[in-house]
């Protein structure tokens, strides 16, 4: 679950916000194969550059703000080409991305929250994406798949969940709620690209933009765990998720995926996994955070698995020290569920300090070495 944004806007509006948005710095273009160094605060986005080749760009993100932050470069429809999220105050991230010859934003969101402040980003020519390794192009093609089997896996499933909410059984809905959530969570980066659907889906009560109207996953499992009840309120919030969620399925095959993209998606998985899961705030009321943590490494190995033969020969010690760290964390995620075939796990508040612990120093000893992947691939 990524923090909310606005819903998508058309190019037009889009400039238009642009003209009126204070704080934006503009400078000087950059030099082919320099990276954009882009400094963010609570009230301003300032870059180094406003227009570079096309292919591979990169992003030197200093967040000098009091809050977190999230960087983007998107779309001129708000789709996102790549980010970067929870990038705390006094932190350094570099973003690498593979981008086409068009225009862009540059979007720095102070508390990743709203529309936030914008530059844009001219991006000329042909760049190196004609010399990418045919490899990768495979890889791109089978993840494309790979999401889309998710989405098409995910409708059954909460379609399930659905009717035992609908038939007002709480037991039965309960135990639909987490298995209806693992394709979403193993291909969460390629649902949050479109910008407008997770907000209606994934979002917790504390991520809402004001005026905004609560539905979704959570919404329904306060519901069924805090509240304890079903009523004609969350009957008609379990319509709208189906509807919501088949909007994505029929989407998925509109997503852009780069190899940059996997890569940085893989991360962003582990992000959310140390953010969301290993603190529990993800799943607050259900306590079935394992499963989500499950599906997010997951979706990460799976991103990794098909960028390897590339990445490898570019950096076999990194691909060394990620084949060590997923097993690392697999093997430990094993200890919480009965059978490795099983996606039953432990129910969360019954996961001790020390343990949480252990699974957090797990996550983050495979983060590190994850955060390389976007570089390996397109040395």
């Amino acid at each position: 679950m990524r923090a909310v944004r606005l819903s998508v806007v058309t190019a037009a509006a889009t400039a238009a916000a642009l003209a009126a948005v204070t704080g934006c710095t503009q400078k000087s273009d950059a030099d082919a194969g320099d990276a954009i160094q882009v400094t963010a605060a609570d009230s301003t986005c300032d870059t180094s550059a406003t227009s570079v080749p096309a292919g591979q760009v990169t992003l030197k993100i200093e967040n000098k703000g009091s809050r977190a932050t999230e960087v983007e470069i998107l779309f001129p429809d708000d789709r996102i080409v790549s980010e970067k999220e929870n990038i705390g105050p006094g932190t350094k991230y570099t973003l690498t991305a593979e981008v086409k010859a068009g225009s862009y934003e540059i979007a720095c969101r102070p508390g990743m929250k709203g529309h936030g402040v914008r530059q844009k980003l001219t991006v000329t020519g042909g760049g190196k994406a004609a010399e990418r390794d045919p490899k990768l192009d495979k890889a791109v093609a089978a993840y494309r798949e790979y999401a889309q089997e998710q989405a098409d896996a995910t409708l059954p499933a909460v379609r399930t969940f659905v009717k035992a909410v609908k038939d007002g059984d709480l037991e039965a809905a309960r135990k639909a709620y987490a298995p209806s959530r693992i394709g979403w969570e193993r291909t969460e980066p390629v649902a949050e690209s479109f910008g407008d659907i997770d907000p209606k889906v994934d979002v917790r009560a504390d991520g809402l933009e004001e005026g905004q109207k609560w539905t979704g996953w959570h919404r329904l499992e306060k519901a069924l765990w805090q509240d304890k009840k079903i009523g004609a309120t969350e009957k008609s919030l379990a319509d709208r998720l189906v509807t919501d969620l088949t909007d994505w399925q029929k989407r998925v095959g509109k997503a852009e995926i780069t190899p940059t993209s996997m890569a940085n998606g893989a991360k962003e998985l582990l992000d959310e996994v140390a953010t969301g899961k290993v603190t529990g705030e993800e799943e607050r009321y259900s306590h079935t955070d394992l499963v989500d943590f499950k599906a997010n490494v997951e979706g990460a190995q799976k991103s990794y698995e098909l960028l390897k033969p590339v990445a490898e020969k570019n950096d076999a010690a990194l691909t060394a020290e990620l084949d060590k760290q997923f097993g690392a964390l697999d093997k430990l995620l094993d200890k919480y569920r009965p059978s490795k075939d099983s996606y039953e796990f432990t129910s969360y508040d019954k996961v001790g300090k020390d343990d949480r612990k252990e699974l957090s120093d797990a996550v983050n000893a495979l983060a590190e070495p994850l955060s390389k992947l976007a570089a390996a691939v397109v040395k």
